[in-house]
């Protein structure tokens, strides 16, 4: 669809020629102030110079661009129209549901369906459904891929009707790769040629870590579902104007430190500073000397330290990547002339305005790792150890330690000392039988269990011992640099005699199918193999929750001892709750790194004092001894890694085989929704919907859902894993005929809004404060008598029953993680109208917006807990009827009521940030908004 033409107040609008190519361009330097600009506001720039409508987008916005104060805070809305859309499968199944849903609701209100179309590219890559069942063994890929089809039919002959039912959509089928990584390799253009006119190449997505294609210089970001569609239906992007941090990057990585241990690093940092709701720009004299896949590494992080867009520019680099990749050479000649041309080609020399300043010494940079909980909670592997012994006690009770003096003593009467499979946590000196953290130690409690496993041997379990150690998400498996690295320490760790302890589910899921080819180039598959690193799917696996259970026996072992167990991931997240039921302490760490925790089996190690084991001589190895050589893993990239391995992999991207292709495809523009169907639902969104919207009111008698906690994520909220049998979900998928074996997970049910309520809130580790010492997804009921226990769920449906509007009370930092629009429209349909938080992450804020949910902040300093506030109070909120006016109350008046009459009062600062939101709260959500424009037009 060719674009409104730009009412060109800068006369901006030109041609540039690129070889025998010419394309329409709207030249930067017509507006004054352009060239001291951010490479990342330059991209904004030009986003409203060929999008000027003169009504949503005017000149003075374009000014106002150009005329940025750095050191202003935010003020200034625009309205940015993103290129192109790219979404995974679990955030992307509801995002087609929704349109199917809005085409039906579009010809109940009068409006043509065929206006519910992408009006820009929009594809869909599914990454997010494979689940290890399977692992170790050589036909682990063929078999999880077989049972992901079986468990997913539905939600995949759903999408391949989107496929051919909308314009513009397209759909790379299951066994693929991950949606960042295909970005990068393929899908990103980083200037875009379309309809005669050349621009950047800018996204949004449906999961946070679209912040990838930042290191191909594309400015893109995630955000909810919901903002998604509406992007997709040309509804453009609402925005302040954002501060730009510039982080300044010298030095080189010292030998022995990965892209993983820069990029936690950075985390740590950004965190710390705080980067929520502004971009971070990376320059300086050592951005040219970091390599495409380091860029992405850092780019995909963003949403670990918070901030929208974390973007390198482009450059050489840029251009190497896209060549090796097998885009074509006229892509490439238009990517150089046009960032030249306008500004956009990284000068080391040249050093724009910054809001802010960091600057990191990658010199200074060490190996590390992140956790138990969170991905900015850096640790220096030298003092893993002792960090680990210091957490442990936050999960397992100091009264479970054994009457041993010595780990070693406990294990020493169930096996001898030369078995391989004892599981040793301790050093002579170290003692079992330790005092708590609190009295000064800095040892831990200890439980040993003796495991007996038909496949695996005999062997003890501990506090501590690593049982799931899986190499998986786009943040690493992009980079060959660890990537091969960790195959190179496995070829060495395998000449050495040493192997993974029988305790330890490994597994190997790649970002595309790239990297199976330079392994099998290479020659490293079978040590990898040997390890029991076989490959498992191309998908977002452990990282995004689908780790699969682990072996029965271990697992029972964990749950009936209460076993403080680890995971070690080269993911993304390690959330409370996220990678696996029976694991309550999760570390992110390079890929490197997760097959030495494999071979060392436990947390509890010190990697520089203590040996991974011996080699056939008898002698000690230590990790130092199979660490490979940067040099050595920089020659085999260069062997290995080929620009035909990008062409012929992604040569039939979409195509998806006899598997996908074979798949009954339902037809027609309307989805003929299937009312037996537990995947696939017609949402109730716009059930009743007027024309025009009601008045918005005030919130009136409201009762306290739950009472939560700081860095309550959007897996808190939203889980999107395992679905226990005893749970509301669990109840009503075993309602409907469905097995226990078959419940799949909450992410791949995204479609069934049923499923969906009922997991909002009930994340088994959450933990709400109107309840003591209960994790899981209960609260108190207070419509029955003396408030009992209940589920959530349950609860919500008694308030409802009983006209009982439900609020939020939350901590700092509230919504942090994934762009997971199902947990603002879980916490919607359960009836909750508000929530009140010390502070907000940025996409759950504007998703919450989206559903019609009013967000709100304490007032500065103050939290619940300060003012009193223990969730059995009824609340009042009055001056949301001020939107009905249309202003944005900047606060509204908030009245807790306790039983005994007293009442706490304050002002909440009102979290809806732009005019744009304020409508699209006063419709009762960014689908209505968009749904009555369309039947407007």
């Amino acid at each position: 669809m060719t674009a409104p033409a730009s009412k060109d107040s800068f006369g901006a609008r030109d041609t540039l020629k690129v070889g025998d190519a010419s394309y329409e361009v709207f030249r930067l330097n017509k507006v004054e102030g352009s060239q001291r600009l951010p490479y990342s506001l330059k991209i904004l720039l030009e986003n409203l110079l060929r999008t000027e409508d003169g009504a949503n987008i005017t000149a003075e916005h374009i000014r106002a661009l150009g005329n940025w104060d750095a050191t202003a805070d935010p003020s200034i809305e625009i309205q940015f129209t993103p290129a192109r859309v790219v979404m995974q499968d679990f955030t992307g199944v509801p995002c087609v549901v929704d349109l199917a849903t809005m085409r039906e609701a579009v010809t109940e209100l009068g409006g043509d369906p065929d206006k519910v179309n992408p009006l820009a590219p929009a594809e869909l890559v599914i990454d997010h459904s494979v689940i290890i069942d399977v692992f170790g063994r050589a036909d682990a890929f063929e078999r999880n891929v077989e049972i992901e089809y079986e468990r997913n039919r539905e939600r995949y002959q759903f999408l391949r009707w989107g496929q051919n039912a909308f314009e513009e959509f397209k759909v790379v089928p299951p066994g693929t790769g991950i949606v960042h990584q295909v970005n990068i390799e393929y899908l990103a253009r980083t200037i875009m040629a379309r309809n005669g006119q050349a621009y950047p190449d800018t996204v949004v997505g449906t999961d946070s870590h679209t912040t990838m294609v930042n290191g191909l210089g594309v400015l893109g970001w995630g955000v909810g579902g919901i903002e998604a569609e509406a992007a997709m239906l040309g509804q453009p992007v609402s925005m302040l104007i954002p501060r730009v941090v510039g982080f300044k990057l010298t030095g080189e990585i010292p030998a022995g430190v990965t892209a993983t241990d820069v990029v936690l690093t950075i985390t740590e940092m950004l965190r710390r500073h705080g980067v929520v709701g502004k971009f971070v720009e990376f320059y300086g004299e050592s951005v040219g000397a970091v390599p495409l896949a380091n860029r992405a590494t850092i780019g995909n992080m963003s949403p670990e330290f918070g901030s929208t867009a974390a973007i390198f520019p482009i450059d050489e680099e840029t251009l190497r990547y896209l060549k090796l990749t097998g885009r074509s050479p006229e892509q490439l000649a238009l990517v150089e002339a046009y960032a030249k041309e306008q500004g956009l080609w990284h000068n080391p020399a040249h050093e724009a305005t910054y809001s802010e300043y960091l600057e990191l010494d990658l010199s200074t940079v060490v190996p590390s790792i992140a956790g138990p909980k969170r991905p900015q909670d850096r640790i220096e592997l030298s003092d893993a150890k002792s960090s680990f012994r210091k957490s442990v006690h936050d999960y397992a009770e100091d009264d479970q330690r054994t009457p041993h003096t010595n780990v070693d003593e406990a294990v020493e009467e169930t096996f001898p000392a030369s078995d391989p499979a004892t599981l040793s946590f301790a050093d002579e000196e170290d003692t079992a039988a330790v005092p708590s953290a609190a009295n000064g130690s800095s040892g831990r409690p200890t439980k040993p269990v003796t495991v007996k496993s038909a496949e695996r041997g005999e062997f003890v379990l501990d506090h501590g011992a690593v049982v799931i150690a899986s190499i998986t998400s786009c943040t690493n498996t992009s980079n060959p640099s660890v990537m091969l690295g960790a195959a190179l320490l496995a070829r060495n760790a395998v000449d050495k005699g040493l192997s993974v302890k029988p305790w330890v589910k490994t597994s190997m899921a790649p970002g595309s199918q790239v990297v199976t080819d330079y392994y099998e180039k290479a020659g490293l598959w079978p040590y990898l193999e040997k390890l029991g690193y076989h490959l498992v799917g191309y998908g977002c696996t452990t990282c995004i929750g689908n780790s699969g259970p682990l072996p029965e026996e271990i697992s029972a072992a964990v749950q009936e001892n209460d076993l403080t167990v680890v995971s070690v991931l080269s993911g993304n997240r390690n959330f409370e709750g996220r990678i696996n039921p029976d694991v309550k302490m999760n570390y992110l760490a390079s890929p490197p790194l997760v097959i030495a925790y494999a071979l060392a089996g436990t947390m509890d190690f010190d990697f520089e004092e203590q040996p991974l084991g011996q080699d056939q001589d008898g002698n000690d190895v230590f990790l130092r001894d199979i660490w490979p050589s940067a040099q050595e893993i920089q020659q085999t990239i260069d062997y290995a890694i080929t620009q035909e391995m990008f062409a012929n992999d992604y040569a039939d991207v979409f195509d998806g085989g006899e598997r996908w292709k074979s798949l009954p495809t339902p037809e027609g523009k309307t989805f003929a929704w299937d009312a037996e169907s537990t995947y696939v639902r017609k949402p109730p969104y716009f059930e009743g919907m007027a024309a025009e919207p009601s008045p918005v009111e005030d919130i009136a008698d409201a009762r306290v859902l739950a009472k939560l906690g700081d860095s309550v994520t959007t897996d808190h909220i939203s889980p999107a894993g395992a679905i226990k049998e005893d749970s509301p979900a669990g109840r009503y998928l075993k309602e409907h005929g469905i097995a226990r074996k078959d419940f799949n997970s909450y992410g791949s049910r995204r479609g069934n809004h049923e499923v969906m309520i009922r997991g909002t809130f009930a994340n088994i580790r959450l933990r709400n404060q109107l309840l003591d010492d209960v994790q899981g997804g209960y609260t108190r009921d207070f419509t029955r008598d003396d408030a009992p226990q209940a589920f959530i769920y349950d609860a919500a449906q008694n308030y409802a029953d009983a006209g009982i509007p439900l609020v939020v009370l939350g901590g700092k930092e509230y919504g942090s993680g994934s762009s997971r629009d199902w947990a603002a429209k879980g916490t919607r349909l359960l009836g909750v109208r508000a929530v009140i938080a010390e502070s907000f992450e940025r996409i759950h804020r504007s998703n919450l917006i989206g559903m019609g949910v009013i967000p709100l902040q304490f007032p500065e300093g103050e939290s619940a807990s300060s003012l009193g506030l223990d969730g059995t109070e009824t609340f009042d909120i009055a001056g949301i009827t001020k939107l009905n006016n249309g202003e944005t109350p900047r606060t509204v008046h908030v009245t807790a009521t306790k039983d005994d009459g007293a009442k706490v009062e304050f002002d909440a600062v009102v979290r809806i940030d732009t005019p744009g939101e304020a409508d699209y709260y006063r419709n009762g959500g960014i689908l209505q908004y968009v749904l009555r424009k369309m039947t407007r037009a």
